[in-house]
């Protein structure tokens, strides 16, 4: 009897993340399937594949940062793998967008990244993979296996080449608090705290440190930097305080806005992300670490059935 051929792993790409799909597909040993999106001439387009996807293990990778084409391409692309048969559809989402709307903070508003997640499972995926969630509780929003990659993986290591005299790591706002003890717990380093106020999105009203900073080497951890006033106005209440020096490390480079000149005139020495999203312009403070390794060996053992939680840092 004629056994059963192997499941054979596709994987596909967004056409803003094809820069650091192409490197996934390097590390993982495969090329890059092509697919393609034709455009029609009032914008709407829509993206297909040129091999077939019929019984293959499909992984499709793209960040859903703005605009929100990006997203929608994803959609269609997942859908396109589902009617073309594809044995199973896992998005590879570097940037979850939309995950800072997670919660009713205020009467009247959407829970976008819930949202995003019926969008996701409707139309057809059966895993998703992510990489430091805004919120990590948004793993429940899906009805679908969710692997949710750790950044600490990559800035760890950094870190440690680093080699701080007197490392203290802070959590740039209550909200990182879990973040920055799991980075404090594995180099047995202190723990600081910015309690900071928003008057609205985007706009901080007030600002305390919490914790002894003096003399210390800080290390600011959070996920998302996007307009760069809370670290950068973070880094110089540090600093005022008697830091000896101030660095960020953030996972997900949105920076919009006026970001890029905040972090130029900051007191930060460097600001150190992933390159889950590009960036839209160089800067000499800016220090990208890459994911694709990280991201390849996850895809690995997804398609062997092996654990992706020994890829992780044990703190």
């Amino acid at each position: 009897m004629k056994s059963e051929n192997p499941r054979h792993v596709k994987l596909f790409s967004g056409k803003t993340s094809k820069y650091l799909a192409e490197q996934i597909a390097v590390a993982f040993g495969a090329p890059l399937g092509a697919a393609r999106v034709s455009r029609f001439s009032d914008g709407e387009f829509s993206p297909y594949f040129e091999e077939s996807v019929r019984g293959c293990d499909v992984f499709i990778i793209q960040s859903t940062f703005a605009p929100t084409d990006n997203l929608f391409e994803l959609l269609l692309l997942v859908d396109a793998a589902k009617r073309a048969s594809a044995h199973y559809i896992t998005a590879v989402i570097p940037y979850f967008g939309f995950a800072r709307s997670d919660r009713k903070d205020k009467p009247r508003v959407a829970i976008a990244s819930k949202l995003v997640a019926n969008l996701l499972t409707a139309a057809g995926v059966t895993r998703i993979m992510t990489m430091d969630l805004h919120a990590p509780q948004i793993q429940g929003f899906f009805d679908v296996p969710v692997d949710h990659l750790d950044a600490t993986a990559i800035f760890v290591p950094y870190i440690q080449h680093l080699n701080l005299p007197n490392l203290l790591i802070a959590a740039p706002d209550m909200g990182g608090v879990h973040r920055a003890r799991e980075y404090a717990k594995f180099f047995n380093a202190e723990m600081a705290i910015i309690d900071k106020h928003r008057k609205r999105a985007n706009e901080i009203e007030s600002m305390q440190i919490i914790g002894d900073v003096a003399g210390k080497d800080v290390i600011l951890v959070d996920d998302i930097i996007d307009t760069a006033g809370t670290i950068t106005k973070a880094a110089a209440l540090l600093k005022k305080h008697g830091a000896a020096s101030v660095r960020a490390f953030c996972t997900h480079p949105v920076l919009s806005g006026q970001a890029y000149e905040r972090l130029d005139i900051s007191p930060l020495e460097e600001v150190v992300v992933c390159d889950t999203i590009p960036l839209k312009q160089e800067s000499a403070k800016i220090k990208v670490l890459p994911t694709a390794s990280l991201f390849a060996k996850a895809i690995r053992r997804v398609y062997t059935y092996e654990s992706i939680s020994t890829l992780f840092i044990k703190t």
